[in-house]
């Protein structure tokens, strides 16, 4: 089957799972999903993901063996302690300063396993809070997709290797001895509630301070983080934190989570507000009725019309020169009895813009007009820019008076416009070749995160494996240590027989030859082990035993007993008894048994 098919068959798989099973794995990662499933087929002898299909169907109590190899409940009590430790010291002082006296504190453990994280959270804020305060203010919610991991969470009893990373004052502050296991306290494990939950499929547990979901997230593809992690965010207090896997950085989620401690992965929530523009409201001041100041102001007023930054004049409804500005008399050359001339005798009527037409609009329209980039040279003297605006002054009735043409200089502004077009343009090059740069970067990034998850599911992997291959470990060691008690019985019952045995392989080869025999014979069984029985030149009338040994090795009979003279090791002639009986095994002999018995010296 090439790639393609055999990407079609797993989609078909997953499809399947998802359809009529009610288990959605369409949003895990590909590659670590078709490893576990491959590890599961190997188990099951078969070799496509259409045979497992079927496989599956025929057998539905394979899906729960499925599940547990795709869903790997790799955990442990207070996993990467040093974590923990930024947790207990800096973020749970912090989420109890945020909170009053006696207001609730919700915790959510996402992809709890079997429990030992959330409870791991309990003693945290046990500790920070004390045990009373903890079970009238504390709810942790732990939720995980394996039922089975859920029901051993619930029952909330440990081995004492399961503890190992439990400091010996909490184990026996917060669990109970039950034989050679430990149970978690009991009334604080009604502040712990268990329940299935699917982070893709279902609706996330809100108003949460606190939301640990570590080594869950680097299973599934970008798209699919990308939706829990909105929810996560929604599920959480303004002042909420979330605890994640060393694998799983959430840098492409700063507009939702900003780093707390990047390095043991805790992150804040970032809150979305709304700005609002507010104008603020000034009143008109009184009018000043005192006779006595009016002269006063009218000083003022004019005083602040000459010094104004802008080149300004006023032009009456005849056309007239009503007033010109300190600036604008002297930037366009205006004598003082210029004023009251009207203004198309005057130069500034033209140079720098023709100003009739736009006076004429401006009293017909009664809305200001805008002359924008006007040029203004004088001999001997750098280039001057400006835009001009043409104001209509009205009345309380809305009657035309006249207007104010102001001449706002912007000849810095052109300057920094032709030098930032320069800037832009070479910006742009710039940009392109770092936007091109970044592109490479967010693309190795991406890879190096992927790989760093997938490295780290692989590791959960072996780690699973591991602790499968420590149990077997252990199993063999016991029935290793069983086969050693019997073999050192057995050997202890065969060197306290007064009576010499020989035990015989198929091909008459010596296999067994106890202290007995070596003491009757004189040759140590390392000397005798794996030769040829007849060949052996021990005292005994080798021909007289070839018959009814034969005769047990083929089956003709289950017992002869003969009765020869023979020569012990001193030398001296003795009369022996030897009793050959064949070894059966499964109805097929498998060696023969001599016992040989001294009865008297000759």
């Amino acid at each position: 089957m090439n790639s393609n098919d055999q990407n079609s068959a797993f989609e078909a798989l997953l499809n399947y799972l998802k359809r009529d099973r009610g288990f959605d794995f369409t949003g895990y990662k590909r590659p670590s999903m078709m490893r576990l499933m491959k590890k599961r087929m190997v188990k099951v002898g078969v070799e496509s993901f259409n045979e497992y299909l079927d496989y599956i169907e025929v057998n539905p109590l394979e899906l729960s063996q499925l599940f547990d190899a795709l869903l790997l409940n790799v955990t442990a009590f207070f996993r990467d302690p040093p974590a923990w430790e930024i947790l207990s010291e800096e973020i749970i002082p912090r989420i109890l300063k945020t909170k009053l006296a006696n207001e609730p504190i919700r915790i959510w453990s996402a992809g709890c396993a079997s429990g030992e994280e959330a409870y791991s959270l309990a003693i945290a804020f046990a500790e920070a809070l004390g045990i009373e305060a903890f079970r009238s203010r504390v709810k942790i919610y732990a939720t995980d997709l394996d039922e089975a991991a859920l029901i051993k969470g619930r029952l909330a009893t440990y081995s004492g290797r399961e503890l190992q990373n439990v400091p010996d004052s909490f184990r026996d502050k917060y669990f109970e001895p039950t034989g050679i296991y430990y149970t978690f306290a009991t009334e604080l494990r009604r502040s712990v509630i268990f329940g299935r939950h699917d982070l893709i499929l279902n609706a996330p547990i809100s108003r949460l301070d606190l939301l640990v979901c570590r080594n869950t997230l680097m299973y599934l593809n970008s798209d699919t983080q990308r939706r829990i992690l909105a929810r996560f965010h929604f599920a959480l207090n303004d002042t909420g934190f979330l605890f994640v896997g060393k694998a799983e950085m959430l840098l492409t989620h700063a507009n939702l989570f900003t780093p707390e401690n990047l390095k043991y992965r805790i992150f804040s929530k970032m809150p979305k507000v709304n700005l609002r523009h507010r104008l603020l409201v000034m009143t008109d001041s009184d009018i000043l009725e005192e006779n006595s100041l009016r002269g006063e102001i009218v000083r003022l007023r004019d005083e602040a019309f000459e010094s104004q930054p802008i080149a300004q004049m006023v032009v009456d409804i005849h056309g007239n020169l009503a007033k010109a500005n300190r600036l604008a008399r002297l930037l366009f050359e205006i004598k003082v009895e210029d004023v009251g001339r009207p203004l198309q005798d005057l130069e500034v009527s033209y140079r720098p813009a023709e100003l009739r037409s736009p006076l004429q609009q401006a009293y017909a329209e009664r809305t200001p007009v805008k002359i924008n980039s006007v040029e203004l040279t004088k001999p001997n003297q750098p280039v001057m820019y400006f835009d001009i605006q043409v104001t209509p002054l009205l009345d309380m009735n809305r009657d035309t008076l006249g207007a104010c043409i102001d001449f706002m200089e912007i000849t810095r502004y052109k300057q920094l416009q032709r030098e930032l077009e320069r800037s832009t343009q070479e910006l742009e090059t710039a940009s392109e070749e770092l936007q091109s740069t970044n592109e490479e970067l967010e693309t190795t990034n991406e890879e190096l995160q992927s790989t760093n998850e997938e490295l780290e599911t692989m590791n959960e992997e072996i780690q699973s494996s591991n602790e499968e291959l420590q149990a077997t470990n252990d199993e063999l060691r016991q029935r290793t240590e069983e086969l050693n008690r019997v073999n050192a019985f057995m050997y202890s019952s065969l060197t306290s027989l007064r009576v010499a045995m020989i035990v015989l392989t198929n091909k008459l080869s010596v296999q067994l030859w106890n202290e007995m025999a070596e003491e009757m014979w004189g040759l140590r069984t390392e000397e005798v082990q794996g030769h040829f029985f007849f060949d052996l030149d021990i005292g005994l009338p080798m021909e007289q035993l070839r018959q009814p040994i034969r005769a047990c090795q083929t089956g003709t009979t289950n017992n002869q007993e003969i009765k020869v003279e023979a020569v012990n090791r001193r030398g001296r002639i003795i009369r022996c008894n030897i009793i050959c009986k064949p070894i059966i095994m499964g109805n097929k002999p498998e060696g023969i048994i001599l016992l040989m018995q001294q009865k008297e010296d000759c």
